[in-house]
């Protein structure tokens, strides 16, 4: 169709104006959105699995929605399980609340009425007082322990008497599965505003609440996977034509390691024939381990573990930079033979993850990988393992094992005499505990293997009342950050450390377990008694719980780095949940990190480029202007041997069988919701309207010919006529 010049501008104009109104009513819309809605942010609990059994929750999957009500005492509980006038309901628990019981009964007997529960942070003005808070199990990972003999029966806690659990206020509720979505409220502000709408519109005149609008909201948390991981796995490794979906993966990260000595390169063998003629039999370690993870029942809001993992990891590491320093040649040595291996297992939240993997490896000669050029390690090199619990008190620690063994007698003597020696002041008390009461760390999964293994736990009497939560923070530990400004790689004498820290800061109290630690170990590998003036550094401990605790923009963090490589870092603490592949796995690189740098055996006056192949590094440094270090670090993978077993059987127990669903998104909406009455009449409304409009369609079709009349052959609308050649 050809159109004259007066018609395209006609037409131009149209387009114009149509778009204006389309920009328009899309601006509009997305106003009306911010009226109706108002999004906040709320820790997600998710869907977790093992080989029998799903665990966590899950919203609808279009979201469940459900109006505000605040439970702070029984009748308002009562309230909500008792028939409520306009279900259904999202309640509203105060952090007391959120008890097992309580939870239960929500779970059990809630119905329909019950589609969501938000969970109040433990410290506002609504909460009162919360003296515990630990989802976790009152027997951490109590089906993976060390068995009875001749029995699959786990032997090392017992739920049933409080007195032998390691964890007295656990509800079990990180290992329920609950059919409707859990948020946990960080933050103040957003309780108060969800208060604040439930007593504007929901807390009065209880009875008729069905007859007006009721402040909601909706969550949206919906989980992919169901029944086991032995379900959801069969189901994600189905291809079919098009592509293949996930609906959940394996709980997966690293092991970090790193020796006191570096060992000797060899070449690289793959058989495992040619491996096993690698191993040295006469080399010998020590293994120092502990675990780097935490968990927590919220997405996103995991807690740090400060109390939980974070001290037995600094002891650690506190440990190793302080042998490094006192022993920096093999010369010192009473048996050159003789090395450490300092050992940080991810993922023994969840049925010792890394440590059973770490075995896994050690019994088919794959640790270290090949990629190391290092020969493999077998149990016969293994003198003995210390394994770093927990240590909620700092000053009654027990040494566990299962059966008596000669290092362990040794280790113990030498922990006594240190820790009650007048010239440091440690005042430390160490004693034995033999028998199968023993404490849920990494050890477990060596003794689990071998009964007779020689492995001893360090571990402290239970008194963390927030295991594994959010609250397991800073204020847990009674940590406080003290800036000090001093060279955290130099160790210092007790008169130094006591003008910057009292004998009460837990700097302190770490730093002595560490020191007891560290001169016991130099004892058994110098064959002397240790008389020097030099111990852990306390500002060391206090930058590693700075960097864990507060923030990753620490000065910690940038020495362990190459130079200018990051220009600002993250202002929250490394995330040290196991997580799955795919996410960023913070603590682990950060562990990785400072391993290097904190164990590296400076080369004085080397350049940068001179130091580009492992094992020599490029720190940054203390000073920021560049370090040469011979580094030890690596890591192996902290993945259960259940997921790269053939035909594994899921429900044998042997291994982790731990996954975590995928989900699409998280999020969660506060609006109100219309009462029930208008509800009903607004859809009775439509159905009219529909029915009328119906009507009316069908008169006016069958009436056409009379309401739209032909307009003849004569009508403007006809055609002209053809024009005539000239």
């Amino acid at each position: 169709m050809e159109l004259h010049g007066t018609q395209v501008v006609k037409y131009v104009l149209f387009v114009c104006v149509l778009l204006a109104l389309l920009s328009t009513s899309a601006v509009c819309g997305k106003r009306l959105h911010e009226k109706i809605y108002e999004s906040f942010f709320g820790g997600s609990c998710f869907r977790r699995l093992n080989g029998t059994h799903q665990t966590g929750c899950s919203s609808a999957e279009s979201g469940s929605v459900g109006a505000l009500h605040y439970v702070d005492d029984n009748n308002q509980l009562e309230f909500l399980l008792n028939s409520p006038p306009a279900p259904p309901y999202a309640a509203i628990l105060k952090s007391d609340f959120f008890t097992r019981p309580n939870m239960m009964r929500l779970k059990n007997e809630g119905g329909r009425n019950i589609t969501a529960v938000i969970v109040l942070n433990a410290f506002n003005n609504y909460t009162g007082d919360t003296v515990s808070f630990s989802h976790e199990l009152k027997c951490p990972n109590q089906f993976s322990g060390i068995l009875k003999p001749n029995s699959v029966e786990t032997s090392t806690c017992s739920a049933m008497r409080p007195e032998d659990t390691w964890n007295p206020w656990g509800s079990g509720l990180l290992h329920e599965d609950f059919p409707f979505p859990i948020i946990i409220i960080p933050d103040n502000e957003t309780v108060v505003r969800l208060i604040e709408c439930f007593k504007r519109f929901n807390s009065f005149d209880y009875e008729n609440q069905h007859l007006r609008s009721l402040c909601a909201v909706e969550i949206k948390s919906f989980m992919s996977a169901a029944v086991s991981t032995e379900v959801c796995w069969r189901r994600s490794n189905y291809i079919n034509n098009l592509a293949q979906t996930r609906y959940c993966d394996p709980l997966e990260g690293k092991n970090i390691y790193a020796t006191l000595f570096p060992r000797k390169i060899v070449d690289v063998q793959e058989e495992d024939d040619k491996r096993a003629a690698q191993v040295d039999r006469n080399e010998k370690f020590i293994i120092v381990t502990t675990r780097m993870d935490t968990t927590g029942m919220f997405e996103g809001v995991y807690g740090v573990g400060a109390m939980d993992s974070l001290t037995g990891y600094t002891i650690l590491v506190s440990v190793a930079h302080t042998l490094s320093r006192l022993l920096s040649d093999k010369k010192q040595l009473q048996n050159s033979k003789l090395n450490i291996l300092f050992m940080i297992f991810n993922g023994e939240s969840y049925d010792y993850i890394g440590s059973q993997r770490f075995v896994y490896d050690l019994e088919n000669l794959y640790f270290p990988k090949p990629s190391t050029h290092t020969a493999p390690i077998t149990f016969d090199n293994i003198e003995f393992i210390l394994d770093l619990g927990t240590f909620d008190d700092i000053t009654n620690i027990k040494l566990h094992t299962l059966s008596e063994f000669p290092q362990a007698k040794t280790l113990l003597t030498k922990l006594q005499k240190y820790g009650n020696t007048p010239k440091y002041d440690f005042n430390i008390n160490f004693q034995s505990s033999v028998g199968y009461q023993m404490p849920p760390t990494s050890a477990q999964s060596f003794l689990r293997k071998n009964l007779s293994f020689p492995a001893a736990i360090l571990n402290g009497p239970p008194k963390n009342r927030f295991y594994h939560s959010v609250y397991d923070d800073g204020a847990n530990l009674k940590y406080n950050y003290t800036n000090s400004s001093l060279d955290y790689t130099k160790l210092m004498g007790q008169n130094d450390a006591l003008k910057y820290f009292h004998h009460e800061d837990v700097q302190m109290k770490i730093r002595n377990v560490s020191a007891v630690i560290a001169m016991s170990l130099y004892e058994m590998l110098a064959g002397k008694e240790y008389i020097g003036e030099e111990l852990p550094s306390p500002v060391l401990i206090d930058e590693i719980l700075y960097c864990f605790i507060k923030s990753q923009n620490c000065p910690l963090f940038y020495a362990a780095s190459k130079p200018n490589s990051f220009t600002k870092l993250p202002l929250i603490a490394p995330n040290r949940y196991i997580s799955v592949n795919r996410d960023s796995q913070e603590a682990t690189i950060w562990t990785y990190r400072i391993m290097g740098y904190l164990l590296s055996q400076k080369i004085p006056n080397a350049s940068q480029e001179n130091c580009t192949q492992l094992p020599k590094y490029w720190f940054a440094g203390y000073n920021k202007q560049g370090e040469c270090g011979i580094t030890t670090q690596n890591f192996s993978l902290a993945l259960s041997p259940a997921f790269i077993i053939e035909n594994y059987n899921w429900s044998s127990g042997e291994y982790s069988t731990w996954s975590e669903s995928t989900w699409s998104s998280l999020s969660s909406r506060l609006f109100l919701r219309p009462s029930r009455t208008h509800e009903i009449i607004t859809l009775t409304t439509g159905i009219v309207v529909f029915f009328i409009s119906f009507c009316l369609i069908y008169i006016i079709s069958t009436r056409s010919e009379v309401l739209f009349e032909d307009p003849g052959p004569n009508a403007s609308t006809d055609a002209l006529n053809p024009p005539t050649a000239c």
